[in-house]
């Protein structure tokens, strides 16, 4: 039995991630699926559109058999962190043999070389990342252009693709914890990662998340959507469900600003006076208007939307530096299906942290945490509990 690991987010399940999981299929001969899926928040910044449960229902019924929930301290993070989270968590079950992903590429060698350079960092480059960086440009530009005398053009260029970007974090952190776990990328087709308009069968997730959050007609996204995915949306629309919009989070973050604005400089993505630039903007009118506001050059939209969404849960409270050096402490199971619930006695059986079906009586920071978000995400999801994460048990499908 060959088992495959994807780190996922599936907000929503769309046309793209089936086509990813038959081609590592082809690929790898893999007879299980494990996702290890964000949360109720996702790495953009953005709570994400369909509440976590709903979203592994939709996965299982699409080809996944396990889904595992990849902590809000991992999800709403930098890439780096996101994979390093996702990563950590499939390598601690020692039973998954390949991590699938998607990128720009479709070039595993190519991506590795990269992986394999900023894994070794040199005093040289680190040196002139700090000059680069001191410039104002953004990182992933100054990471660019610090590993200039380091890669050839054509491996430069492969780094200013967001899913390739990801890919390389999933195989640097594959590195750094010395994983026997083998990497696959499957090369995207269909829309750009930030593309928009809907196509005819291959639309990204951005595209189908406008249609829902502008109340267009469900019937526009039908064709890019596994049809079990697209009966549970379209079920979930007809019984008025409640997609989240993320200017209900305005509200929230202004009020706690005002009752204390030193909290936001404990996010540690807040540094040179971005929680002044924050507190200056605050009385935008939404969500878009109050990141575009503060964004830079060097400060880009996601970085900003990740600081206001970790606000708006709670991260201030936590020493979230110190909760990132680690891996992942537990896996919490989201649902399975029969093949899913026959590798979980496996994984009982060899992973190294504890396998979590139901809360424990005692939570440790990151799941104490998590909880936290849940409560957040129901004050802008009217379908979801406060306690919501002590009332769910995993879904069986």
């Amino acid at each position: 039995m060959k088992v495959c690991g994807i780190i996922s987010e599936y907000n929503p399940f769309h046309n793209g991630h089936k086509f990813q999981i038959d081609k590592t299929r082809d690929i790898t001969r893999s007879s299980v699926f494990v996702a290890v899926m964000s949360g109720n928040f996702t790495q953009r910044g953005e709570a994400a559109a369909i509440d976590k449960w709903n979203r592994a229902k939709s996965a299982l019924s699409c080809g996944i058999n396990l889904v595992i929930e990849l902590p809000v301290l991992y999800s709403v993070s930098s890439a780096e962190i996101f994979s390093f989270g996702g990563v950590s968590l499939l390598n601690s079950l020692n039973v998954i043999d390949y991590i699938s992903f998607g990128s720009e590429s479709g070039d595993i060698i190519s991506l590795q070389k990269i992986a394999e350079v900023l894994s070794t960092e040199t005093e040289d480059y680190k040196a002139k990342l700090k000059e680069e960086l001191d410039k104002g440009l953004p990182f992933h530009k100054s990471r660019e252009n610090a590993l200039s005398d380091l890669l050839d053009e054509n491996l430069l260029r492969e780094m200013s693709n967001p899913n390739n970007i990801l890919g390389i974090e999933y195989m640097k952190s594959l590195i750094r914890l010395n994983s026997k776990i083998k990497p696959v990328t499957i090369k995207r087709i269909g829309a750009g990662f930030n593309q928009l308009n809907i196509t005819e069968n291959y639309s990204s997730a951005s595209g189908i998340r406008k249609v829902l959050y502008d109340n267009q007609s469900i019937d526009l996204i039908k064709n890019n959507m596994p049809e079990k995915a697209f009966n549970m949306l379209n079920d979930l629309k007809r019984r008025g469900y409640s997609f989240t919009d993320m200017d209900k989070i305005i509200p929230y973050i202004r009020y706690k600003l005002y009752m204390n604005c030193n909290g936001i400089k404990n996010i540690p993505e807040v540094i040179e006076g971005l929680d002044r630039k924050i507190i200056k903007e605050i009385d935008k009118n939404s969500f878009d208007e109050l990141v575009m506001a503060v964004k830079s050059k060097r400060y880009t939209y996601t970085r900003i939307a990740r600081i206001l969404t970790q606000y708006f849960i709670g991260f201030e409270n936590y020493d979230i530096k110190a909760m990132r050096k680690k891996p992942c402490p537990y896996a919490r199971i989201l649902g399975a299906d029969e093949k899913g619930r026959k590798l979980i006695r496996l994984i009982k059986e060899k992973s190294s942290i504890p396998i979590i079906n139901k809360l424990p009586g005692k939570l440790d920071d990151v799941l104490d945490l998590e909880v936290k978000s849940t409560k957040a995400y129901s004050l802008i999801n009217k379908n979801i509990s406060p306690i919501d994460d002590y009332l769910k048990k995993p879904i069986i499908y």
